[in-house]
């Protein structure tokens, strides 16, 4: 998949006619699915994530004999200014998930972690560009296929290693879509991993204030401090459990007076 900049022109440059130029976040687009034209496909194969380049395609690597009207007209060359702003190659990760469990389990750990890379990658595209249900679901896909018996401790601490990854990006994930509980549970499924993460302590911690459970917030949050004391994230994740508790307790004592007052009123 492409994540490209471009515009479209006809004559000396001067007539535009499409262009993506104003979309803050473009998306993610398939060769021979979103982008069908025939000079541009052959275009893009040639450039690396971060080229910018001109194409000047003719009739027969564009629109052809018969134009597009009314944009168009018959038979004309049209010119193409192209940026490539990322590139994730889905084809390996689209064929690998057309296999059965069965065909899938036989292929070697090293294909399996590729696919689970690339379906990450995915992943954090869609989380960079907010969309973060959809980011949810691709690193899930990722973490579907790691389930695998291994056959050596080093294979294990290789699928681990990816594991890790995903459960940290989950839990961050649903903290995004405001789902402490499930952020928690993924947080914690990375400490089984490693224990001293300190970013898994971290998220755990975020978690727990969300929801309110202080104690265990402060916990985590002190676990990871330990790891990584000048962690300006995790020292402001404290002054801010800190703030959330003092006014929680404020709270508790005025609602406790406030049951108590009509008592004293009448001596």
């Amino acid at each position: 998949g492409y994540t490209v900049k471009y515009s479209g022109y006809l004559g000396n440059w001067n007539r535009l006619f499409c262009s993506n130029g104003n979309s803050k976040y473009p998306r993610l687009m398939k060769l021979g699915k979103d982008i069908t034209l025939w000079g541009l496909e052959i275009g893009l194969l040639s450039m690396t994530k971060g080229e910018a380049a001109l194409f000047i395609l003719a009739p027969e690597y564009a629109y052809g004999q018969r134009g597009c009207p009314p944009s168009i007209p018959p038979n004309t060359t049209v010119l193409f200014k192209v940026e490539v702003l990322d590139f994730i190659d889905s084809e390996e990760c689209d064929a690998f998930f057309e296999l059965t469990y069965e065909q899938q389990d036989r292929l070697p750990l090293e294909k399996v972690l590729k696919v689970a890379a690339t379906e990450r990658e995915f992943g954090n595209y869609f989380f960079y560009k907010q969309r973060f249900q959809i980011a949810k679901d691709r690193y899930k896909r990722a973490l579907s296929i790691l389930g695998r018996s291994s056959s050596s401790k080093a294979e294990q601490r290789q699928i681990n290693a990816s594991k890790l990854l995903l459960f940290l990006n989950l839990s961050l994930t649903y903290l995004k879509l405001e789902r402490a509980d499930r952020a928690l549970k993924y947080g914690e499924l990375a400490l089984e991993i490693d224990q001293g993460n300190a970013k898994a302590l971290f998220r755990c911690g975020q978690a727990c204030l969300y929801m309110r459970e202080y104690s265990k917030s402060r916990d985590f949050l002190a676990r990871a401090q330990c790891i990584q004391p000048f962690n300006h994230d995790i020292n402001n994740e404290l002054k801010k459990l800190a703030r959330y508790y003092k006014e929680y307790m404020e709270m508790e004592k005025e609602m406790c007076c406030q049951m108590f007052d009509p008592l004293n009123s009448y001596g």
